[in-house]
């Protein structure tokens, strides 16, 4: 009966990964107790994942990269080639390129990305590019980079676990380097050739209301009762020579999407006008217009500034005639316009905001921070906003001061990457940081001792130096990462102890064969790259890896070639925001859609799976 049970727990899980109907730690801490009641697997074996060496090196990588994020050793790297000359969209993008594809080799790859936003943002803005031209390569290169080592990806340190588990010698730290300098030669020329031709050109969601870059912007207003504008048609109170574009009228909760000239406004008609600050300053200004609101947790309250930092002329005149009409009304909405500032921020992956509605975030009330707008996937919500449901990769359009914006930047639950300038410096522990994650990565290419004591060992160097605290240690661990291998891991077990690997094994080995090497590594390769893109990398390779030492075992050959198609299929993942988390952490800032993945992200996946399918057999013979 183990078997019916096992299947159902297997089912399950993989409905809910993929769906994440609920959060991805819950679904683990389900499998893991499932396992253990049911009597497949006993309770120190449901639990092993989280003493597994996969698991503590993971989470001591994890560690080790905030330690260098926080010494600014990323952002200093960036900034300093940055200063060149840039040769247009594909020299801007080979120069992000050599950053993000020379850390990710050695560190965690998210917090790379996550350091590499707004430097892209800014040098894009710099050149006049659309943020969406840039963030996707960001995202790739550092894939790439990720594979060149065993360090540079959580996938190739669980393949490297998996297999010592089950008796096998292991990889090097380099022995994934072959491979991987071939994947990102391949993978880095098509970025640079086909980014330009298939990535689009979008805003940020910040450009709508930033000053960084003067123009047009986007604001909301409404009809006050008793307007001289109520019962007019819309071009008659907005005329051309006016200069006020009306996006959308949202009238009793509905939205009017470009609205004919000739809709009669009503009194408590919410407009979405776009035109330049000046014009919008003098547009809030008028007695008959009341000024948008911002969302602070469960209730609207007015914007206290249309525009924050230096304006000049009638901008300036416009908003101090607002700030001295607020001291009249109440000394509570008393602000200047320095105080406040707009800024784009993105929830990331492993955000403890996922989920939730924006008005239970607590932001207002914990941070003094209100939210404007929402992107979700390409598309702007203003209205409603309370009640959303925030996702991975939603962009959070917000205002506040200086200071709170930079604290919950801080807390890691959001990424701020626009509006708010973060002081980059270079401290003295920097070079210490630095010297402790190459002296991890020598010792461990010369296999002094296992890689996990090596991690663990750096962990403690970074917070007895006070290259890091213990605070940000903790932090650095992430739940979703950590509890997604520590259930997965007795998953795999439970595969393998019931035999369900070997019959996927057999049915692997009857339907193609072990003749021929080439296409026994293109399908393992295909069908892991397919199922990563659905699920995840890491449950990908915890899943597949037994049924790949099952095949291995039954052919009589060496598995390496095999493994290194699963951890290469699955770190490879390209084509959806979600197979992977640096997707997921572009998809927000660069406005990006879900076909915009796909787009440029298949034809990379089949590249890369033919030359995986001609390179492995060669590298690795069977």
């Amino acid at each position: 009966m183990d078997v019916p049970f096992l299947l159902a727990i297997l089912a399950a899980a993989l409905v809910l990964y993929m769906t994440q109907v609920v959060r991805i730690e819950v679904t683990s801490l389900g499998v893991i107790c499932a396992l253990a009641l049911f009597g497949i697997l006993t309770p120190e074996e449901a639990l092993s994942g989280f003493s597994s060496p996969a698991t503590l090196t993971v989470a001591a990588m994890l560690v080790l990269s905030v330690g260098l994020e926080r010494a600014g050793v990323v952002e200093f790297g960036a900034r300093m080639l940055s200063r060149g000359k840039l040769g247009g969209l594909r020299g801007l993008l080979f120069v992000l390129a050599i950053p993000t594809v020379l850390f990710s080799a050695f560190m965690n790859n998210t917090p790379v990305v996550a350091l590499m936003i707004p430097v892209a943002l800014a040098l894009a803005r710099r050149r006049e590019i659309a943020p969406s031209r840039v963030l996707i390569p960001i995202s790739y290169f550092s894939i790439l980079g990720g594979t060149c080592t065993l360090l540079g990806t959580s996938t190739n340190i669980l393949v490297d676990a998996l297999y010592r588990k089950e008796g096998g010698p292991g990889f090097g730290v380099f022995d994934f380097a072959p491979m991987g300098l071939c994947f990102l030669a391949i993978g880095g020329v098509y970025v640079l050739v086909m980014g330009p031709r298939l990535l689009p050109s979008r805003a940020a969601l910040s450009e709508l209301l930033a000053v960084q870059a003067p123009g047009r912007f986007v604001t909301e207003v409404v009809l006050r009762a008793g307007s001289k504008y109520v019962g007019k048609p819309l071009d008659k109170v907005f005329p051309s020579d006016r200069d006020v574009t009306v996006l959308e009228v949202v009238r009793d909760e509905q939205p009017i999407i470009a609205p004919p000239g000739e809709l009669e406004l009503r009194e408590d008609d919410v407009l979405y006008v776009e035109s330049t600050a000046g014009t919008l300053g003098n547009l809030i200004a008028d007695p008959d217009i009341e000024r948008g609101t911002a969302v602070a947790d469960d209730d609207r309250v007015p914007l206290h500034a249309l525009l924050a930092g230096e304006l000049a002329g009638n901008q300036n005149e416009a908003l101090e005639a607002l700030e001295r009409k607020n001291a009249s009304d109440s000394d509570t909405e008393k602000t200047t316009r320095v105080e406040l500032h707009m800024a784009e921020a993105v929830l990331t992956p492993n955000s403890r905001f996922k989920g939730r509605r924006v008005r239970e975030l607590g932001l207002s009330r914990n941070y003094g921070v209100q939210v404007l707008a929402l992107r979700r996937l390409g598309r702007q919500h203003q209205y409603n906003l309370r009640d959303l449901r925030l996702q991975s990769g939603d962009v959070l359009l917000v205002q506040g001061e200086a200071p709170a914006l930079r604290r919950i930047h801080e807390e890691g639950d959001i990424l701020l990457v626009e509006g708010v300038e973060r002081q980059m410096t270079f401290p003295q522990k920097a070079p210490l940081a630095l010297g402790i994650l190459m002296g991890v990565v020598l010792l461990a290419s010369v296999g002094l001792a296992p890689i996990v004591l090596l991690a663990l060992a750096g962990v403690a160097l970074m917070i007895a130096t006070r290259c890091l605290d213990v605070r940000d240690a903790v932090r650095a661990i992430e739940p979703e990462v950590i509890l997604l291998l520590a259930g997965t891991i007795p998953l795999g077990l439970a595969i393998q102890r019931l035999g369900l690997a070997d019959r996927a094994a057999e049915t692997l080995i009857a339907a193609v064969g072990g003749a021929n090497p080439y296409l026994l590594i293109g399908v393992i390769y295909l069908l892991t790259s397919v199922t990563t893109e659905l699920l995840s990398n890491n449950a990908t390779a915890v899943l597949l890896t037994p049924v790949v030492l099952g095949v291995a075992a039954q052919l009589g050959v060496d598995p390496k070639p095999l493994l290194i198609a699963v951890a290469f299929g699955a770190s490879a993942s390209f084509s959806t925001p979600i197979g992977y988390q640096t997707n997921t952490l572009v998809l927000g800032p660069g406005g990006y859609r879900f076909t915009d993945y796909l787009r440029i992200g298949v034809p990379l996946n089949l590249i890369l799976a033919i030359a995986a399918t001609l390179l492995i057999p060669l590298l690795w013979p069977l």
